[in-house]
């Protein structure tokens, strides 16, 4: 037999590939699906489904194999050849996918049937082959039937090492210095790496014949006894559902980037590491009663898991904002302690369990293979279960506290029944008097969204949903919308901002008559766009609960958006809806995203612009709005450089001049065309209601909003290109972030934002910018007025007040009397655009 180091070597390697495999599934079948709770489950259900029924499966024939050792290792080079028509197949689902779609869109089981064949087909071969890999393992390395629990648990630690050093992997180093691709054929290299080692090594060392297994005892030949059975689908079901309520509760307080998922998934698996050597620990103890100790890891299971909320709120001081102020190393610092303490010794102890039941049924005289295979059988499936059911039922219904609560009753449920069977029937009345008492317990005093005193927040609604908690806070008077505690969508606070989100990329189509909003938070931009006599809008925002709340809370500032026929609004990721659509539109309008929150950086793809670029009409734009004030140069760049590679021409165009937390749109046209000056003039006089307005004022209200022309200027050229394999955007933002907030770098607000709008206008000054080419003289003056009101705007607030006069006077001389803009410059996203 070959040096076990070796073996658990192969063993540690497969359970890292087998987690890259997984974690770049569930991405590359988001682009496909959408970014949804349901995309997520679906993939996740069909993956834990193959790692059942391979288990079961493989586990029931792997006492017959001559060679277990080689049939591992050709169960991971199946599992590599498998994952390898993964580039055929995905291609072509992407190109299908749409057709597919147009059959069953009025049809949401069909469209889920579908969903569910084509995730099917993509994962199944290669997860039914990775469920195999460890009852085959377990049967070669298993020689003597009474030390199954103390190798079974040896092997489940180290797969579960592996998977969370691929989890690390995956989430942090791969996607940037590989790419998605490349690191998918990296994980495919290792699987015929460690497929064609195994089976060099079962030839070097044929195998020796196993103990006969000892009289049954406790455990029925024909299989594994119904409480072994309850416990570890009691196991699986409760332990994955805890992952998804973690993952909701962690999601109040990070960042929420690909970075910190990553981390959450790492503590989780190292804890579950943890639990399988303390389960190997466990085994090697000869005087243990393997029933007791089981009762006692059920019972503890229940006491961590209705402590976990409490043990949460406490640590993050009432769902406050984890690591802020620190860099990059101190943020993830920050993320690991609290993961740590809040999870990690939980999912330890729930994670000894399954371990734990393979010394607990290393009496039965099923092989060693056989054994594990059924508890993987039975425990992954449960645990499909559990995951579907704490996303769209508990915690819908429940909420997340309730919700472990339930969970915790479980275990205490198990351990009754296991005390029951002892005979212990004192203990185990205990034991479902918790059960009972546990899930009615009243967890009102901890915080379902955090809201600021001091400014006199004020909670109007809070649903906890299928993918997110929205919450609508009233704040100064004025309402706003906030996903999982710290993002906000947009509120009436910034009502002018907001409009000006529609208002200034219409006024510059001659004739917007369709339009696409990707996005809608408070649906006061879409409500913007009826204000033009258009025949069509179509609007998609990712979480239901956002659409529920707007309605009912912000019908006063929406225009109708809620009750106009010529509005459709869909329930669903943006990007994917406008993949499948057939319409074509005037004008695409994307909203505001935060470019460092996980997923977000797949709407900043040259894939998804190319998309976009399809579904215009002739002469139609698709505008990008970009946060200024949570993105560096560097960013700004590479997504302007992106839009850039789709669309022959790229314009800027300000939502505001103020000098802090400003907007810009960037506008992408198919074919490079000028602006035409007569459509504002228009537009603007139908909207006042007033046809005499004198087109001076009207060209310079609109033309001070004009940033410059990223195409002619050139700025961005050397600059990479974002796409879905190379997400830069989603992997740098997240760094930037950390480092503005400790000070190491900037966003492009205040001098950062005007040193950028400088070298535009001097790489393509007014004159000579090809999409300025329709303008007067004096109508240049009135884009050079915009520009000296932002310097005067900046200055004004860096105290330099006497440059900002200089800047002031300037923009006097260039702008109508009419259009004058307030002195002093605002600081707010409102209060100044209706002037």
């Amino acid at each position: 037999m070959p040096p076990r180091l070796i073996i658990l070597v192969l063993f540690f390697a497969s359970g890292a590939a087998a987690l890259v495999y997984q974690v770049l599934w569930v991405r590359e079948l988001s682009l496909l699906f959408g970014s949804t709770a349901e995309a997520a489950a679906v993939t996740l259900a069909v993956f834990f489904t193959g790692i059942a029924g391979g288990g079961a499966w493989f586990g029931q024939r792997a006492a017959s194999w001559r060679h277990p050792l080689a049939g591992f290792g050709w169960l991971e080079i199946g599992v590599a050849i498998a994952a390898l028509s993964h580039f055929v197949l995905l291609d072509a689902y992407h190109a299908l996918y749409p057709t597919l779609h147009a059959f069953g869109v009025d049809h949401p089981i069909l469209e889920t049937l579908a969903k569910i064949l084509i995730t099917a087909t993509l994962l199944l071969p290669a997860s039914l082959l990775m469920g195999g890999t460890l009852p085959a393992m377990a049967q070669y390395l298993v020689r003597d039937p009474e030390r199954l629990g103390e190798v079974g648990s040896l092997l489940y630690f180290v797969n579960t090492a592996g998977a969370a050093c691929g989890a690390f992997a995956a989430g942090f180093i791969l996607p940037l210095l590989l790419g998605f691709g490349n690191a998918y054929l990296l994980a495919v290299g290792i699987d015929l790496l460690v497929g064609a080692t195994a089976i060099l090594l079962a030839r070097r060392w044929p195998i020796a014949k196993a103990a006969a297994p000892p009289p049954r005892r406790s455990v029925q030949a024909e299989g594994l006894p119904p409480l072994l059975i309850a416990a570890a689908v009691i196991s699986g079901f409760a332990t994955l559902a805890a992952e998804v309520i973690w993952t909701r509760m962690f999601a109040q307080v990070l960042q929420n980037s690909a970075y910190t998922y990553a981390l959450v998934l790492v503590t989780f698996l190292l804890a579950l590491a943890a639990g399988s050597a303390l389960a190997n620990r466990l085994c090697r103890l000869q005087n243990l009663q393997p029933e007791w100790v089981l009762a006692g890891l059920a019972v503890s299971g229940g006491l961590v898991l209705a402590a976990a909320p409490g043990l949460f709120h406490l640590v993050t001081d009432g769902l406050g904002y984890v690591g802020r102020g620190r860099g990059w190393g101190g943020y993830l610092l920050a993320v690991a302690t609290t993961a740590a303490l809040t999870m990690f010794l939980p999912v330890m102890v729930l994670g000894t369990l399954l371990p734990w039941l393979l010394r607990t049924a290393q009496q039965s005289r099923l092989g060693a293979g056989e054994v594990i295979g059924r508890l993987i059988a039975w425990n992954t499936g449960a645990s499909i279960f559990g995951a579907l059911a704490a996303g769209f039922l508990l915690l819908p219904m429940l909420g997340s506290a309730q919700s472990m609560a339930l969970l915790a009753a479980s275990y205490f449920g198990l351990g009754g029944m296991i005390l029951l069977a002892r005979r212990q029937t004192a203990l185990a009345a205990a034991a479902v008097a918790v059960v009972v008492a546990i899930p009615v317990f009243d967890f009102g005093d901890l915080q379902r969204v955090r809201l600021d005193a001091e400014r006199g927040e004020q909670l109007l609604a809070f649903v906890e949903g299928r993918q997110a908690n929205v919450a609508v806070v009233e704040r100064d008077g004025h309402r706003l919308i906030r996903v999982d505690n710290y993002y906000v969508l947009g509120g009436t606070g910034a009502l002018d901002s907001e409009r000006n989100q529609s208002l200034v990329p219409l006024l510059t189509h001659p004739e917007p008559r369709s339009l696409f909003y990707l996005g809608m938070g408070t649906g006061i931009t879409a409500g913007a766009g009826l204000l033009f006599p258009v025949d069509r809008v179509v609007v998609c925002e990712l979480l239901p609960e956002v659409v529920t709340l707007a309605r009912e809370h912000f019908g006063d500032w929406t225009l109708g958006l809620f009750e106009d026929d010529r509005v459709q609004i869909h329930a669903e990721d943006g990007r994917n809806c406008l993949r499948r659509s057939e319409e074509r539109f005037d004008l695409i309008i994307a909203d505001l995203f935060t470019p460092w929150k996980a997923g977000t950086g797949n709407l900043y793809t040259r894939e998804h612009y190319a998309t976009a670029s399809r579904r215009l009409q002739p002469g139609g734009a698709y505008v990008q709005w970009v946060p200024m004030y949570q993105v560096t140069r560097r960013e700004f760049g590479i997504i302007t450089r992106t839009m850039m590679e789709v669309f022959p021409q790229v314009v800027l165009w300000r939502g505001d001049l103020i000098p802090e937390r400003s907007i810009v749109a960037l506008v992408g046209y198919n074919t490079p065309q000028p602006l035409d000056p007569d459509a504002a003039v228009a537009h603007g006089r139908r909207l006042a209601g007033n046809p005499d307005l004198p087109a001076e004022l009207l060209s310079a209200v609109s033309l001070r909003f004009y940033g410059g022309n990223a195409s002619a200027a050139g700025l961005f050229n050397d600059l990479p290109v974002n796409t879905d394999d190379r997400p830069l955007i989603e992997y740098e933002a997240p760094r930037s972030q950390r480092r503005v907030q400790a000070g190491q770098d900037s966003f492009l607000t205040g001098h950062h934002a005007a040193l950028l709008y400088e070298d535009l206008l001097r790489a393509a000054p007014p004159a000579r910018d090809p999409y300025l080419t329709k303008l007067e003289a004096a109508q240049l003056g009135y884009v050079q007025a915009g520009r000296s009101y932002y310097h005067y705007a900046v200055l004004s607030r860096l105290g330099r007040t006497e440059l900002a006069e200089q800047f002031l006077q300037e923009f006097n001389e260039l702008a109508p009397f009419e259009a004058q803009l307030p002195t002093p410059p605002p600081e707010t996203l409102s209060g100044w655009e209706g002037g």
